[in-house]
């Protein structure tokens, strides 16, 4: 006798997850402590390469495809100013930003669509409340709910648009992946990692999110870092040093980062994402497999420090404890990633 479950039939899996892809092999990348017990790892890879390609450290599969999520945002802003884009460096800075959505945040973008006659009508990102939780509870205080200006990647959007408009594309339609923006967008994109995308998604915002690895993408950061500054890619660069608080926020780790260390170009991403670069050229890429934010950081002062970047200037990003009765009884730590 046939049971029922021995017929029954497997509905097909959506198109999106019609290829499965094996996991890139990641390792041990970050240590949570509790009273000297390691209590979770977060795993991952990484890579830092020097300014002739080389590879200076590496950890778990830095080749292997990923999406850079909001890490692009400084390759995409290359590419709006190879399109005409030309605005204060303060708003060049936040069209690279993940931002807090402070009043800066939400002022700076509102200035880029008036500079070019738009409206926030013209933008296609999605609405959000503000990503700060400073901003996020004074935002909702005030009786706001979700915006497409408040949402963290409006300056990007506002350039977008600014651009089409200088150029005489539709404005309406900017996110398709044929439209003209989107296409030098993906070609900037490969020009700067050295390599073609390896898939093409959708990014939180609508943006079109090309799949690239660490490897390209530190190889990337560190053409920005050490670019001529009258170039694109240096003009990006120093935009986002001189005014890191408009490519995150005051309390962002990213912000602090570029703070401590002078000449360092850094940008984070949704799903553990970490990019720095150096102005010798050098490039760094995290990636924490699990996207847990908190992991970021640690791994990425351990592989700076073992740069040989100033220890001294890297003791202002310490993680947040781990907690007890809200008291410190832990701690995240990088794993051993280094033998020396």
């Amino acid at each position: 006798m046939t049971h029922p479950k021995d017929t029954m039939t497997v509905p097909a899996a959506p198109a999106h997850q019609a290829e499965a892809r094996n996991a890139p092999n990641h390792v041990p990348l970050v240590e949570v402590t509790r009273d000297g017990l390691v209590e979770s790892i977060h795993y991952g890879s990484l890579i830092a390469l020097n300014e002739d390609g080389s590879t200076a450290a590496s950890a778990g599969e830095p080749d292997a495809p990923m999406y850079p999520r909001s890490s692009l945002k400084p390759l995409q802003a290359v590419a709006l100013l190879k399109a005409g884009l030309d605005i204060p460096e303060n708003l060049l800075a936040l069209t690279a930003a993940s931002h807090s959505g402070a009043e800066m945040h939400r002022s700076g973008a509102q200035e880029i669509l008036k500079l070019h006659s738009l409206t926030e009508k013209d933008l296609a990102n999605s609405t959000d409340l503000p990503y700060g939780v400073k901003e996020r509870e004074e935002w909702l205080r005030a009786g706001n709910g979700p915006t497409r200006i408040a949402q963290n990647c409006s300056g990007k959007h506002a350039s977008m648009t600014a651009v089409c408009v200088i150029n005489g594309w539709p404005v309406e339609g900017y996110l398709h992946p044929e439209h003209p923006l989107q296409v030098l967008v993906r070609d900037t994109i490969t020009e700067l990692t050295g390599e073609e995308a390896a898939a093409v998604s959708t990014d939180g915002c609508g943006t079109p999110l090309f799949a690239h690895s660490l490897h390209g993408m530190a190889r990337a950061y560190g053409r920005l870092a050490a670019a001529d500054p009258n170039t694109n890619e240096g003009k990006v660069a120093h935009a986002m040093r001189r005014f890191p608080e408009m490519v995150a926020g005051e309390g962002r780790d990213v912000t602090a980062l570029m703070r401590a260390v002078p000449g360092l170009l850094a940008k984070d991403g949704f799903e553990g994402l970490q990019l720095v670069g150096l102005p010798d050229g050098t490039g760094v890429a995290v990636k924490i497999s699990d996207g847990g934010d908190r992991a970021r950081m640690p791994v990425t002062v351990e592989v700076l420090r073992h740069l040989g970047v100033d220890g001294g200037s890297l003791d202002t990003l310490q993680s947040p404890p781990v907690l007890g009765g809200g008291l410190p009884v832990g701690e995240l730590r990088a794993a051993q990633i280094f033998s020396n």
